[in-house]
C-alpha cells in the first residue's frame, strides 16, 4: 500500500499542491523501514531523503537533547530533499518505523516536468521565509 495524497498534503511543503501533483509525488515514494534503535538520520551527516512516517515511533534529538517524538503522519528531511544539506537532527526509531521516502533524484524530474508543482513549491517556500523573517 502506498502513501495517499491526503497524507502527503499534511506536509507543509506540499500542502498547496493539487491532488494530481500529490499523486505523482506519492507514486515516486518508496517504502523504507528502520528497526527499533536504528538511526534514520544522523545530525551533521549529509542527507538526501525525505520521509513520511506510516507507522511506529521515533525520537528527534538535536545536540544530544531530546526535542520531540514523531509518529504516524509526521515527516522529516524536507530540507534535505531540496538542498541535500547536512541533517539538522538525529532521528532514532523507538519502535520499528515504516516510512515512505523520496530522494532528490526522484523528486527533481517531477518538479522540472511540472511547472505547477514548481510554482506552488516556490510560493510555499517564500511564505515560510516571510513568516520566519517576522519572528
Amino acid at each position: 500500500m502506498a502513501l495517499s495524497p491526503q497524507q502527503l498534503k499534511q506536509v507543509p511543503l506540499f500542502s498547496g499542491l493539487d491532488d494530481k501533483a500529490l499523486r505523482s509525488i506519492a507514486a515516486s515514494m518508496r517504502e523504507r523501514t528502520f528497526r527499533a534503535g536504528e538511526s534514520a538520520t544522523q545530525e551533521g551527516q549529509s542527507g538526501v531523503g525525505f520521509f513520511v512516517i506510516e507507522s511506529g515511533q521515533a525520537t528527534v534529538d538535536v545536540g544530544g537533547r531530546e526535542m520531540r517524538q514523531l509518529g504516524p503522519g509526521d515527516y522529516f528531511g524536507e530540507v534535505a530533499l531540496l538542498t541535500q544539506s547536512a541533517r539538522s537532527a538525529t532521528i532514532t526509531a523507538d519502535t520499528d518505523l515504516k516510512c515512505w521516502g523520496l530522494t532528490p533524484w526522484d523528486f527533481k524530474p517531477l518538479v522540472e516536468g511540472n511547472g505547477s508543482i514548481a510554482w506552488t513549491l516556490l510560493q510555499t517556500l517564500a511564505e515560510r521565509l516571510a513568516e520566519q523573517a517576522k519572528t
